[in-house]
């Protein structure tokens, strides 16, 4: 199929800053994009070729939609399965599959599927209702600390609590949920793997991810990680076997742990472009985005190597200010070497919202890490 300058159509599920870096790609390839988001403010509005509004969730919005166009993927895992199955069946492309995305938007059920298949992730108690919890603990199923999971719809830090006491479960809903073993670990890494239609794999080098301790949210991506080619080789090496096990298409963002005697377990997977490949787009000679298109559409994958070692530092709107948003000290920050800011479009700031981010490139780690603080301390996402 000529998918450059034809009449191809790609539908994006999902109009967030993830789809509107994937656009970047789709007009340097001139490929023909449609897309669906809940906000007439999204930030693809502007790039794709046409937009429409309506609820992800929603049965016969998205099929409707996905009726239109060749091949659907998407930037979010909140999205309505069975329209995607149904789409299936009429033969319009899916990527990731409607199977695979069954499976990894419900946490318990994807820790499930690690088990299944002999992936090593932390141990787990599956739970209907959050309530059921206590009685577990009482009847000695269930110790402190440990880590709670919403089942679904958590995103970027919510529904995932460290549980140490009674009173941590007070305010937590009363939802499905998985309670986990609380992991002692050095490091949290992240691979991702990109396989397309015929089946060639690449991974992306190991990525070292620093956490906010508040929001639970990436504020660094360094890469490569600052770890041994030892547990780089393990860590790249359960990645392509989760990649296996999924038999996806697309990208497969694997999130780990490296526990204190380095062996690693799986956290999560997201299928699709991912924070901790955001660098890739100044670092690497294939950026994610484009390697995500290149893989749906059954093209020859791009090489994943990175250029120069790159830090990534995550925008987000700072604790205090809700209202339209203001970029304080852009400039200052601009005028360092190799930093490159990346604004996602999102008019209204709020706190912890993700908002952009800032790639650093240099040829000594060492040196992009202490600019990446830097900038950090530097740039402020505040309010009008």
């Amino acid at each position: 199929m000529n998918y450059f300058s034809s009449n191809f159509k790609l539908g994006i599920l999902g109009g967030g800053q993830l789809g509107k870096m994937l656009l970047y790609n789709t007009r340097k390839f001139d490929i023909y994009t449609c897309v669906l988001d809940v906000s007439n403010e999204a930030p693809c509005k502007i790039a794709s070729n046409e937009f429409y509004q309506g609820d992800l969730m929603d049965y016969h919005t998205v099929f409707n939609f996905g009726k239109q166009v060749d091949v659907l993927t998407i930037e979010i895992e909140n999205v309505n399965v069975d329209a995607l199955e149904d789409l299936e069946k009429l033969g319009i492309k899916v990527y990731p599959s409607s199977k695979t995305l069954r499976i990894i938007q419900n946490k318990a059920t994807q820790k499930l599927f690690y088990v299944d298949h002999d992936l090593p992730t932390a141990p787990f108690s599956r739970f209907a209702y959050t309530s059921e919890i206590k009685e577990a603990i009482n009847h000695g199923g269930l110790k402190f600390p440990f880590v709670w999971k919403s089942a679904q719809f958590g995103y970027d830090g919510t529904g995932v609590k460290i549980v140490k006491t009674f009173l941590d479960l007070e305010d937590l809903p009363n939802v499905e949920c998985i309670a986990e073993t609380l992991v002692p670990f050095k490091n949290e890494l992240a691979v991702i793997v990109a396989r397309n239609v015929s089946g060639e794999t690449k991974t992306y080098p190991v990525v070292e991810m620093e956490f906010h301790p508040e929001a639970n949210q990436v504020e660094y991506v360094i890469c490569p990680a600052r770890i041994s080619e030892a547990v780089a080789k393990k860590a790249e090496e359960i990645a392509l076997k989760t990649s296996a096990a999924f038999n996806h298409v697309g990208l497969l963002a694997v999130e780990m742990f490296q526990t204190e005697y380095d062996d690693i377990l799986i956290n999560e997977v997201a299928p699709r472009p991912h924070n901790s490949g955001h660098h890739t787009i100044e670092s690497s000679y294939t950026s994610q985005f484009e390697q995500h298109l290149r893989a749906i559409l059954n093209l020859p994958l791009g090489r994943t190597d990175s250029k120069v070692g790159g830090v990534m530092v995550n925008l987000v709107g700072a604790d205090g200010f809700t209202g339209n948003v203001v970029y304080e000290n852009i400039e200052a920050i601009m005028h360092m070497e190799g930093v490159t800011p990346h604004i996602y479009g999102k008019k209204q700031t709020r706190p912890f919202r993700k908002m952009g981010h800032v790639t650093i490139v240099h040829q000594d780690l060492a040196e992009a890490r202490k600019i990446a603080e830097k900038v950090k301390k530097t740039i402020k996402v505040i309010s009008k």
